[in-house]
């Protein structure tokens, strides 16, 4: 488990630094990202160790699924897999803004208190994804036999990244520092990912019904 986090550390502790220092340390695990003592991570870090996990998956599953020298069916499976990481992915960011709403809930918003259209949850989802980026297109920069040119406009676009995930937790710290002085408040928004609900799906209760029908049918 990563140093920078413990089972002692409060929700009322999260600061920018930590999840960014947290999404680190965590792809520099040689098993990562097999779960490991998440269940011992108190509040809102073990959904943010959960959106990381998903993050990283979904991150591979990408990659696989963009492969011309496999079977279709392998690329279906993959598919299949970012759509269940992806679920996964958006339920921790819902989590991750519970878990600070609560910690919040003594902290009532002013007359006049901003409504943040972003939560600290799709910002932590945000930073989560930057490091993936910065943890690539690092390795990107390391590839010597890729020619020097290559390395070059990557180790730009490093910069660039960084540059990016230090705004961003900049803006995380500001959102979570207004909303404990009650200057600024945000909402837990629900996804309703309608693709992946058989009830929602027509393409998945169409062909349910048709085989309703069908069964019917049949003497």
């Amino acid at each position: 488990m990563s140093s920078t986090v413990d089972a002692a550390t409060p929700v009322a502790a999260l600061a920018a630094a930590a999840v960014t220092q947290f999404h680190d340390d965590e792809l520099s695990r040689p098993d990562w990202p097999a779960p490991h003592r998440a269940g011992e991570l108190p509040g809102a870090w073990r959904a943010i160790d959960t959106n990381h996990r998903c993050n990283c998956q979904l991150w591979q599953e990408e990659d696989r699924a963009r492969r011309v020298d496999v079977p279709a069916a392998e690329i279906a499976a993959s598919k299949r897999l970012i759509d269940r990481y992806n679920q996964q992915r958006n339920d921790a960011v819902e989590a991750i803004d519970e878990a600070l709403l609560a910690e919040l809930d003594c902290a009532d918003p002013a007359p006049g208190a901003r409504l943040s259209s972003e939560t600290p949850g799709a910002m932590i989802d945000r930073l989560s994804i930057l490091s993936l980026k910065i943890y690539h297109m690092r390795l990107q920069t390391e590839r010597g036999e890729a020619g020097r040119e290559h390395v070059q406009a990557c180790s730009a676009r490093l910069q660039r990244l960084i540059a990016q995930r230090h705004d961003l937790a900049a803006c995380l710290d500001q959102l979570l520092r207004e909303a404990r002085a009650g200057q600024a408040y945000f909402k837990v928004y629900r996804q309703f990912k309608m693709y992946n609900d058989p009830a929602l799906n027509p393409y998945l209760y169409g062909r349910a019904a048709g085989e309703r029908s069908a069964g019917q049918e049949r003497p």
